[in-house]
């Protein structure tokens, strides 16, 4: 499809209406932007005539954002800043022979996906890869991303969701809280300092079902928006934490964080690759998502 030529933006055109609405100055613009001021002024009104909008008025030697104006300046950074990324991703791959776009859940992506990628890279040598963090589903056709980890049901509009892995939570706490504060039995820690993941306020409660406890009590406790946050909390013996197995591997294996009762937990959600209706055969993106089955076949991440 092409737009006409009126609707088509001029990206040199933008640059300086966002400098000038920044500075609320044409001059302090053109100094920025190594133009003239009469260069800037003519853009800014190109674009208003483009548009058919006043963007600026002019007040006491100020440049001051109109109505329209303000409308248009998140859509204009948001352009200006897509098409900074697109530069810096085409020259950061000018030397690979394959790139790879990944949007993964961050502790996800920081402590299990990251640690293993050297083998993908290994096996697939000159790929490059461009990992983004994304806690929600977004849209792919407003993100250039190839493929999506996501934790949740398989649902994603416009895309393909395969199953990657179950989810086992386990209650653990650093050995120095341990040692002064033991553990026995699950009710017991109704009574204990608890951490809390905000975005699954309801987390413990169902974990304290699952072991046949039933208490108002397991609400109670300091709460944190990431995962990573809670493990260097339960570290730092602030609490007992109800984490995924998959994401404190190394804790457990150098003793930092101990089980406290081992009665792992499987949660309503688990954890799927997502591809994209347009790229599902990307043949790189296949790759990958063949090599993260095996990454999970190959050793049980979930604990289960």
């Amino acid at each position: 499809m092409t737009l006409p030529r009126k609707l088509t933006p001029d990206l040199t055109t933008l640059q300086s209406f966002e400098s000038a609405a920044r500075h609320g100055n044409f001059t302090r613009a053109a100094l920025e932007l190594n133009l003239t001021q009469s260069a800037i002024s003519r853009q800014i009104k190109e674009l208003e005539a483009q548009l058919g909008v006043l963007l600026f008025e002019r007040v006491r030697q100020r440049a001051i954002l109109s109505e329209a104006g303000k409308r248009l300046l998140p859509e204009a950074r948001r352009l200006l800043h897509q098409t900074e990324e697109m530069m810096i991703r085409a020259a950061s791959g000018a030397d690979a022979t394959a790139t790879l776009s990944i949007a993964t859940l961050p502790t996800f992506g920081s402590r299990w996906l990251t640690p293993r990628l050297p083998n993908f890279l290994a096996a697939h040598p000159g790929t490059l890869v461009d990992i983004g963090s994304r806690s929600e589903t977004f849209d792919f056709e407003q993100e250039s991303f190839d493929l999506a980890i996501h934790y949740g049901q398989p649902i994603w509009a416009r895309a393909t969701c395969t199953f990657l892995c179950d989810e086992n939570v386990v209650p653990v706490a650093s050995p120095t809280l341990l040692q002064s504060d033991p553990v026995t039995e699950p009710a017991e820690l109704l009574h204990k300092p608890l951490l809390h993941l905000a975005t699954r306020p309801r987390l413990w409660r169902q974990w304290f079902e699952h072991c046949g406890v039933e208490s108002d009590l397991s609400y109670r406790g300091n709460r944190f928006d990431q995962f990573s946050m809670i493990i260097e909390a339960a570290i730092m013996s602030m609490g007992f934490a109800l984490l995924p197995l998959y994401l404190i591997e190394q804790e457990l294996r150098t003793g930092k964080l101990q089980i406290v009762i081992d009665q792992p937990m499987s949660t309503e959600n688990s954890y799927y690759v997502v591809m994209p209706d347009g790229k599902r055969e990307h043949p790189l993106g296949l790759a990958f998502t063949n090599w993260l089955l095996s990454q999970v076949s190959g050793k049980d991440v979930t604990g289960s």
